[in-house]
């Protein structure tokens, strides 16, 4: 076993077809560089072993540097798969934090460093892009847009902090991103980016400009990169709805309102501006349902482009069947029981409402999986769509009076496949509502004793208002899509489905809330309490 400083006397081109260099790599040096890694997933298992799973080479003319698929092994008898592109520098004081390995090679002292660190290599790739072939077969792809007009590399700079991915700005015009957790197959953001902007042309959603992806030896089709055009933005919806519900619930003391008075409405009752109550509009403003309306018109407008492809088979509509149902009943039914779980060995770090919550949670847990065992494909009629998969509030760009929706790569925990299978749109709009609910928490909970109100007052209000917001966008969203003939049920359908996702939703944020922050938990219980309450 070679001890560092490790010594090879090879040429960097042929380095990775040396088993000694591998092996010193792939050591124990590797794992702790990793697991230090924001985009690392694996930090609440155990790390076994890495191993090297693909190798293959980003080069040009001369320069080359290295793209590893590295598979991470676990003692818990599972695995993932990341992406690291390496280089070898010999500077002493570049890349300090970013060193993976020293190393000795050809007799020149330096470092083997993750390559996004470099320049030259940022460059590399953004040329390579631009002057990209338009039907690549290599093993290495190349693929640009035909709207990439740039001819020649500028400038890059890191986006900022990312927990899954690593993005760059290139030219101060385009996001490259790269993407860390890879799997065999092409990833969703990269589909779904390219079918909105080229074959549809919808517009609130950052332009596909091109995209990196290799052939691994089973012949699997893995995207490692993705180009899109950078939108100038006033930050995501959900430190603009923070701020709104802010400045809503400054109002009450301002108003003097007596939330007990407060005129409340059905949840799901589809409502058009001029139906909300004028109390209603005095204490909220009108601003924020003009938003709501654009919002949700941005949203319909998605899953139309998204329902009207009848070529390409990863796109087109279908119909419940039972199929669908076998498949979302084992996730759900599986999710649930982990969420029990959690729930009951976690308990005693619960107080107040949050406690009282979980145990009526426990107390009605068989209520609660009928409500999962209840979704019958027989009795539906709307049809399923690829969606987005994990909509929310930080997935939405605020530009001026208008939203951009981004990131499309699905729900962290579920697998490649499961994040390609066709739903109801209406569980993006279930996730949407989910954040609604969470950005009013996240007010009343961030803002301790701003408002002269009891913390059940502002919950009370807070469950007001989020029915408003509810109803509002529901009112846009359906119009717009019925007028396009996207079909997601009669009335009765579309309440059952918003419920039974907004149910999987909240129970799937269950579990994040008791493991990282159990004071929280009160959002997602009252959640899950509210839709099985409700008659």
């Amino acid at each position: 076993m070679l001890k560092p400083p490790y010594e090879f006397n090879i040429a960097w081109e042929q380095l990775l077809e040396d088993e000694n260099f591998t092996e010193a790599f792939l050591s124990t040096v590797l794992e702790d560089y990793i697991i230090r890694q924001r985009w690392y997933g694996g930090k609440s298992s155990k790390l076994k072993y890495i191993e090297l799973q693909e190798h293959f080479k980003i080069q040009q003319q001369g320069e080359v540097y290295y793209g590893l698929i590295l598979e991470v092994n676990f003692e818990e008898a599972f695995y993932q798969h990341y992406f690291l592109p390496i280089a070898f520098v010999s500077d002493e004081n570049f890349a300090k934090k970013d060193r993976i390995l020293p190393l000795k090679l050809n007799g020149q002292d330096g470092f083997i460093i993750d390559a996004l660190n470099l320049d030259a290599f940022r460059k590399l790739v953004f040329e390579r892009l631009l002057h990209a072939e338009p039907n690549d077969t290599t093993r290495v792809r190349y693929h640009k847009s035909i709207d990439l007009t740039d001819t020649e590399y500028v400038s890059s700079r890191f986006m900022g902090l990312e927990q899954s991915n690593t993005s760059i700005i290139m030219n101060d015009n385009y996001v490259i991103k790269f993407f860390r957790r890879i799997y065999a197959d092409k990833n969703p953001d990269y589909e779904m980016s390219r079918f909105l902007s080229e074959k549809k042309e919808y517009k609130n959603t950052p332009a596909y400009r091109g995209s990196l992806s290799i052939i691994d030896s089973d012949n699997a089709n893995i995207t490692i990169a993705l180009m899109q055009q950078l939108v100038p933005n006033d930050g995501d919806a959900w430190d603009f709805m923070l701020k709104e519900v802010d400045g809503i619930f400054q109002c009450l003391e301002r108003k003097k309102i007596d939330v007990y008075s407060l005129p409340n409405v059905e949840l799901f009752k589809r409502l058009q501006i001029p139906d909300v109550p004028p109390q209603i509009i005095d204490w909220a403003g009108l601003s924020i349902f003009l938003k709501l309306q654009t919002m949700a018109k941005r949203t319909a407008e998605m899953h139309v482009a998204l329902g009207s492809e009848f070529e390409d088979t990863a796109f087109t509509p279908e119909h419940f069947n039972g199929d669908y149902e076998v498949w979302l009943k084992n996730r759900l039914l599986y999710q649930f029981q982990n969420r029990l779980n959690t729930v009951e060995n976690n308990i005693s770090r619960l107080s107040g409402m949050s406690a009282e919550l979980a145990k009526e949670f426990l107390e009605r847990k068989n209520e609660i999986r009928k409500r999962f065992i209840s979704f019958d494909w027989t009795k539906l009629k709307g049809e399923r769509l690829r969606v987005h998969g994990d909509y929310h509030l930080g997935q939405v760009l605020v530009k001026d009076d208008d939203f951009y929706l981004l990131d499309f790569e699905g729900e962290p925990e579920s697998t490649i496949r499961d994040r390609k299978v066709k739903q109801p749109p209406l569980k993006d709009v279930a996730g949407i509502f989910r954040s609604f609910h969470y950005a009013v928490y996240a007010c009343i909970f961030n803002n301790d004793g701003k408002y002269p109100y009891t913390q059940e007052e502002l919950f009370y209000a807070g469950e007001i208002l989020y029915a408003y917001f509810i109803g509002v966008f529901l009112g846009t969203y359906v119009d717009l899509i019925q007028e396009n003939n996207i079909n997601i049920g009669y009335t009765q359908e579309r309440i059952f489905l918003l419920e039974y996702c907004m149910l999987e939703k909240a129970v799937y944020e269950l579990g994040y809330e008791m493991n990282s922050r159990p004071l929280w938990a009160v959002i997602p219980l009252r959640g899950i309490m509210s839709i099985i309450n409700k008659k």
